[in-house]
């Protein structure tokens, strides 16, 4: 998925009306409902046209509505929401359940296709640039780190005037840079990435909205999940998992690539 969700190239996603992006706002929101629910009846609740809803799928890759909800339906089955927590306190329950759906639904927006491209990019640059703020900061070292280990050159920043100096400073054919952004609104990694853009540097953000700056800015997007709600909601240390999991499943997938490549 190069763009928002699923499988739709940068170009294409700018040339969305602002009803195809609001019906995409809208399934990424109801994944789950959207897997029993008819065309009319999405329809009927998206308050758009099936005529909007056929067009939008076809950009995401599908030949129609139910090719979609097939695949929605089918992973659905993959997962046990009860009986697998039968005997446990009902506030832990739904606890767990809350961590569980927002694996299971980062996992739904990810594509083999868009893995693949991203993987490719960070093959092909020679060095990696990570950005990232906040709690965020944390999923960027990680991921820095690891890079390293596997031998790649990679540095990770989170000071905000490093971020916007380095931006202004990088060179399109050998520099790849990554955003970790929970909401994509972050003033400093918006502007970062506006500069990248000017410079032509390719930019990868790790996200959870769909309509963020850091997603409309970025040449890719990996999409997250975030569920509602924070257990701490006087502070804004809302839950980074499906960051987490993206991060893992990206440098999984680059670990993969690389041991192919050195077996050619």
């Amino acid at each position: 998925m190069d763009k928002a969700l699923f499988n739709i190239a940068p170009e294409t996603f700018e040339r969305l009306s602002s009803t195809e992006r609001y019906l995409l706002t809208y399934i990424h929101d109801h994944l789950d409902e959207i897997a029993t629910m008819s065309i009319v009846t999405l329809s009927e609740r998206a308050t758009v046209s099936t005529a909007t809803i056929v067009r939008l799928m076809k950009k995401m890759g599908y030949r129609g509505y139910t090719p979609f909800k097939y695949r929605l339906e089918q992973d659905k089955k993959m997962v046990d929401t009860e009986g697998n927590l039968s005997g446990i306190d009902h506030s832990i329950k739904k606890a767990l359940q809350k961590n569980e759906e927002e694996v299971r639904r980062t996992i739904q927006l990810q594509s083999i296709g868009q893995i693949e491209d991203v993987v490719q990019k960070m093959f092909n640059a020679e060095k990696i640039y990570i950005f990232a703020r906040g709690f965020s900061q944390m999923i960027a070292q990680e991921m820095m780190v690891k890079l390293q280990v596997l031998g790649k050159t990679c540095e990770m920043h989170d000071d905000p005037n490093i971020i916007r100096i380095k931006s202004r400073k990088m060179n399109h054919q050998t520099d790849l840079v990554i955003f970790v952004s929970l909401n994509g609104e972050t003033e400093e990694l918006v502007e970062a990435c506006q500069n990248l853009r000017i410079l032509q540097v390719t930019t990868i953000t790790l996200t959870t909205k769909v309509n963020s700056s850091l997603n409309k800015l970025s040449d890719m997007t990996l999409l997250g999940y975030k569920s509602e709600g924070s257990p701490i909601p006087e502070y804004e240390v809302r839950s980074r998992l499906s960051l987490n999991v993206i991060a893992r499943v990206l440098l999984d997938a680059y670990v993969i690539r690389r041991e192919d490549a050195a077996h050619k």
